[in-house]
């Protein structure tokens, strides 16, 4: 029985190892959604360049984490033809996970930033959620110590 195990999770399972690196976000304006993402949110900037005849690439992230928000300028083509349909602010909220909600709210509204939901408690954890100037929606989420759960 044991070998027929092994010869079925040898031939019927298959476990990616993969790390999600990027995400897309759609924007307005490249340059203002940056100047946002890196003077409001905190956010560090990753890479900005673009290629001779081609469009501009600029993503952003937290700092010292290897996963990217690559803003993408609404009306910019792709070879595909996929962006064609790309609005901004359609996508539910992403979420960030901090350590202290309230101390996060607070620099980020002393920053400018305007949050759509402000500060609430929930039997999960604490939560606000703000928008970029492109209605793209980010939630901050403290989860509780792990003693409060019991």
């Amino acid at each position: 029985m044991h070998i027929i195990r092994v010869i079925y999770q040898m031939r019927y399972t298959t476990d990616m190892d993969a790390k999600i690196a990027q995400f897309t976000l759609i924007v307005k304006d490249q340059a203002q959604s940056l100047e946002f993402y890196t003077k409001k949110v905190g956010f560090e900037k990753k890479t900005d360049f673009t290629p001779p005849g081609s469009y501009r690439w600029v993503t952003v992230g937290p700092r010292g984490q290897d996963i990217e928000l690559a803003l993408w300028q609404v009306g910019s083509s792709d070879p595909n033809g996929w962006s064609k349909d790309w609005k901004p602010g359609s996508a539910p909220p992403i979420v960030l996970r901090v350590d202290d909600c309230r101390k996060v709210y607070n620099e980020m509204k002393t920053r400018g930033v305007t949050f759509r939901q402000e500060l609430k408690e929930y039997a999960w954890g604490i939560s606000a959620t703000f928008s970029d100037p492109d209605g793209n929606l980010f939630s901050i989420n403290q989860l509780p110590q792990k003693t409060s759960w019991s």
